[in-house]
């Protein structure tokens, strides 16, 4: 289809699907695109979307921007993750490593300029991925913060230039995590320590109680988005 035809569709797919369940995306997602990913950060919403897709559809792909700067947690959950589903997510990585960041942006680029280390080390190598693929899945929800709260959980990304489908972005916090407990799922354990919105150890810290969700990211900064979605 046309850019056109594929808006329309778009559309039509996104108002029928408001009301329905985030299973009933994932399987509009999987039988229209063949070639589908889901992207996983392994935070609360990115655990419940693994096991959904993997009840639906093992075989698609999922795959994670790999840093180099996560916390230890973080690559511990996606060890138990990859184990308990028997599979293995695709690591993607920066071109450049922290040593050749340092060498040619200066030494701890996340503290002078945020921006810039998440288009390194987060927003190019997520567009290298994309182009490989005509849809993804992504955890966001519109309560995460105002810059998504018009998500629609089917959408043309335009910046990346695919289909982008949302599965959870009418869900609150509240049914992410009784969907984890009721299907006694694996999360990574900071979210116990109030780190409700976990990116990499330089730029987030732990939230105090009545803080937004995601004030623990890129703290001192006026930055509350890597730049993934917009």
């Amino acid at each position: 289809m046309n850019l056109l035809e594929k808006e329309q569709w778009i559309q039509t797919a996104a108002d029928q699907l408001e009301n329905d369940s985030p299973e009933a995306v994932i399987r509009l997602a999987v039988e229209t695109y063949p070639k589908l990913t889901l992207a996983c950060s392994f935070g609360a919403e990115d655990v419940v979307l693994v096991d959904m897709l993997h009840r639906i559809s093992p075989s698609t792909d999922i795959f994670y921007l790999d840093t180099n700067l996560h916390f230890p947690e973080t690559y511990e959950t996606r060890d138990k993750l990859e184990a308990r589903y028997g599979r293995s997510f695709l690591q993607v990585l920066p071109k450049l490593t922290l040593a050749e960041q340092a060498v040619q942006h200066g030494e701890e680029l996340w503290a002078s300029n945020p921006n810039q280390c998440c288009g390194i080390r987060k927003v190019d190598p997520l567009t290298d991925i994309l182009g490989k693929y005509d849809a993804w899945l992504t955890g966001i929800r519109r309560d995460q913060a105002p810059t998504r709260a018009n998500a629609r959980k089917v959408e043309y990304d335009v910046k990346f230039g695919l289909v982008k489908f949302n599965p959870l972005a009418d869900w609150t916090s509240e049914r992410v995590w009784h969907y984890i407990r009721e299907n006694n799922l694996i999360y990574n354990p900071l979210h116990d320590q109030n780190y409700p919105s976990i990116g990499c150890e330089k730029c987030t810290k732990p939230v105090l109680a009545g803080q937004d969700p995601r004030a623990g990211r890129w703290s001192g900064f006026e930055k509350t988005e890597c730049g993934l979605h917009k």
